[in-house]
């Protein structure tokens, strides 16, 4: 079958997963503009919210080349509002960072690794991991983090990096029981997914994580259930 044959349902598809990302985007940009939570909130309604299209394209079973070509796009967009400040929540937060970029590469490469192997859901996994882990774990730190460490130069946390390990594990562990596995391997694997996320995500610099996390946790994850 040639790809000109997939077009009609590769442009619904699309459709759908556009529309979604355009009310993320409006929500956030509303947010940032027209209330007082501040840019680290809307950012991460935008974080959260993306990543959760990696579930569409799951469940819709997008073909491979749209779902990285998406990704080479969000790259490309988010380069240039780093010098242009045509998306406002993306980047409006006081300190250096490229996660926005990171998080569009993570995802074209998860989808070139897991989407020709018929393994969706390790890619689902590693982007739903940062998606929300990282996501939750920013906004319960920055709250209600009251132990601080550092890791270098970093300042995390330890409310902060809690959360962003039982995210993890709860997000490892769903996707895992969905995808068919057994429950007490599940357990294991997303303990250990978990904790190499939560690590990662401690060590960060310049939004570096945003890559570093969600391939990690895919690897460790695919490695685990083929070693097991």
């Amino acid at each position: 079958m040639s790809i000109f044959s997939e077009i009609p349902t590769v442009w619904l598809q699309i459709s759908l997963v556009g529309a979604w990302l355009g009310v993320i985007l409006l929500v956030a940009e509303g947010l940032n503009r027209f209330t007082s939570v501040g840019a680290e909130v809307s950012r991460k309604v935008v974080h959260i919210g993306t990543g959760n299209v990696i579930l569409l394209a799951w469940w819709l079973q997008i073909p491979g080349w749209v779902g990285i070509s998406a990704g080479v796009l969000a790259g490309a967009i988010a380069l240039i509002s780093y010098q242009l400040p045509i998306l406002p929540s993306l980047n409006s937060i006081n300190r250096k960072s490229f996660g926005t970029f990171f998080y569009a590469v993570s995802i074209s490469v998860l989808v070139a690794w897991f989407w020709p192997l018929q393994h969706q859901e390790y890619a689902a996994l590693g982007i739903l991991v940062m998606a929300w882990g990282d996501g939750l774990a920013a906004v319960i730190g920055q709250k209600y983090g009251k132990h601080i460490y550092r890791v270098g130069g970093i300042q995390k946390s330890w409310e902060g990096s809690a959360t962003m390990y039982l995210v993890s594990f709860a997000v490892s562990i769903l996707i895992l029981l969905v995808a068919g596995g057994s429950v007490w391997q599940a357990l294991a694997v997303s303990a250990v997914v978990a904790l190499v996320a939560a690590t990662l995500e401690s060590v960060s610099l310049w939004g570096i994580d945003n890559l570093t996390v969600p391939i990690g946790s895919a690897a460790i994850a695919f490695f685990l259930n083929q070693l097991w």
